[in-house]
């Protein structure tokens, strides 16, 4: 997977959507491109109001922080805990990608 998205909607994605799968896929750190570029690829047309505002507000933390509690390295601060967190884990707890421990 190189990262780039293809539009497989037929170009009707809203612009906040658009933007918010650019953030997902364009991280700094190719771990969390996967992470969260493959969930929003999968996802990002049937998110709900409050599905894109937990997932904005998980693009604000840190990489490395992000990618230490979605592999299980550091506890997760209740802050970052939702609904769509805990989503975004199964998936990819579904899917096993290589490296994925829990």
């Amino acid at each position: 997977m190189s990262g780039a998205h293809v539009d497989t909607n037929g170009g009707e994605r809203d612009s906040r959507r658009k933007k918010i799968l650019f953030r997902c896929w364009h991280r700094g750190m190719k771990e969390m491109d996967l992470l969260l570029g493959g969930f929003a690829d999968a996802k990002i047309d049937s998110l709900t109001e409050e599905e894109l505002l937990e997932l904005e507000h998980l693009l604000t933390a840190h990489d490395q922080d992000l990618y230490a509690w979605m592999t299980g390295r550091k506890p997760l601060p209740q802050e970052w805990d939702g609904p769509l967190y805990r989503r975004i884990i199964a998936y990819h707890e579904a899917a096993g990608p290589a490296g994925f421990g829990r």
